[in-house]
């Protein structure tokens, strides 16, 4: 049986979770929800540092947390973001993410949402967004 994706209420964490973001030298902020296969939720946000390349993503900060507490499939992530973590337009997520996500999900079926609001909302498999990915399965795993 197929769960079924609260859009909304997934939308609605990662809008939560953007005062949490900590990005003081882009001033862009970035949150994430990110649901598992069991139905749990994690949430991520954007962690800048000063030396840039050691910052991280909210949706790998989200990806992480759920793999180091266990999970390793995961159903749909909601991604928004915007200056000073006023959202006003789409936020989709950068290649290394993408790719992160495909080590976990199903690229055909793995729902990604980028959201400005709860109504105002684009949807994306992460086949749409990654095409012609490489993951796990290429290693016979």
């Amino acid at each position: 049986m197929e769960m079924r994706i609260d859009k909304r209420a997934l939308i609605e964490r990662a809008l939560g979770e953007l005062k949490h973001a900590y990005a003081p030298y882009s001033g862009f902020r970035v949150a994430a929800a990110l649901l598992c296969e069991d139905g749990t939720v994690y949430t991520g946000v954007n962690v800048e540092n000063a030396s840039y390349p050691a910052g991280n993503c909210a949706e790998r900060t989200a990806v992480f947390k759920a793999v180091s507490e266990g999970q390793r499939r995961f159903l749909a992530i909601a991604v928004c973001g915007g200056m000073d973590g006023n959202v006003t337009d789409y936020c989709t997520p950068c290649g290394i993410c993408r790719q992160v996500m495909r080590e976990f999900a199903d690229p055909e079926r793995f729902l990604v949402i980028v959201a400005k609001s709860v109504d105002e909302y684009r949807e994306y498999t992460l086949a749409q967004l990654l095409p012609e990915s490489f993951g796990p399965d290429m290693l016979g795993r």
